[in-house]
């Protein structure tokens, strides 16, 4: 005698439920924004771009096309070898601008960045090994300090780097101070 289980119907159900939730995470990916693609020249804000401004960096990432550059180039008078520097944030949706300090001393080299909030300063390490998280620093920190070499890779220039008395041996560093709170 062949014995044949008997279909309650359990798995048609639960193929159902399989599919339905198939198909709503379908429509919700659909439903939901997707990063832009770069966009050509006609959407960007290059036309209200300051005119001294130079691009460090142009890339597509998940927020769509960011590019990121420098302006307003002003040495600080009480300190040698420091300089304000106005930083352009662009996103397809938005521009973002803020003031960093660069040092360009052979001893300490940094930049200082972030908000009212949260202060943030990177000692850096001109001609030593470039990473994804410190390449806009240094960027940055060719752009003011060695303007000729802005936009170029800076994990090739460290002989300029030692050329120029760095040693590339430094080490790099981050000091986050926390300011008052609202």
């Amino acid at each position: 005698m062949l014995i044949r289980p008997r279909s309650s119907g359990a798995i048609a159900l639960r193929l159902g439920a399989v599919l339905s939730s198939v198909a709503l995470t379908l429509a919700w990916s659909l439903a939901l924004p997707r990063p832009a693609a770069a966009q050509d020249d006609s959407r960007s804000n290059a036309e209200n771009r300051p005119k001294d401004f130079r691009v460090l960096q142009d890339r597509v990432t998940h927020r769509g096309r960011e590019v990121v550059g420098i302006y307003g180039l002003v040495s600080e008078p009480a300190q040698p070898g420091m300089w304000r520097v106005q930083v352009w944030e662009e996103l397809d949706d938005r521009v973002t601008v803020a003031t960093d300090k660069i040092g360009c001393s052979l001893t300490s080299p940094l930049r200082i960045t972030g908000t009212a909030r949260r202060l943030i300063i990177r000692e850096l390490n001109p001609g030593g090994v470039i990473t994804p998280s410190n390449r806009l620093d240094h960027l940055m920190w060719w752009a003011v300090c060695v303007p000729d070499q802005a936009g170029k890779d800076p994990a090739t220039l460290g002989p300029l780097a030692r050329q120029l008395g760095y040693s590339g041996l430094l080490p790099e560093r981050e000091q986050v101070v926390l300011g008052p709170g609202r």
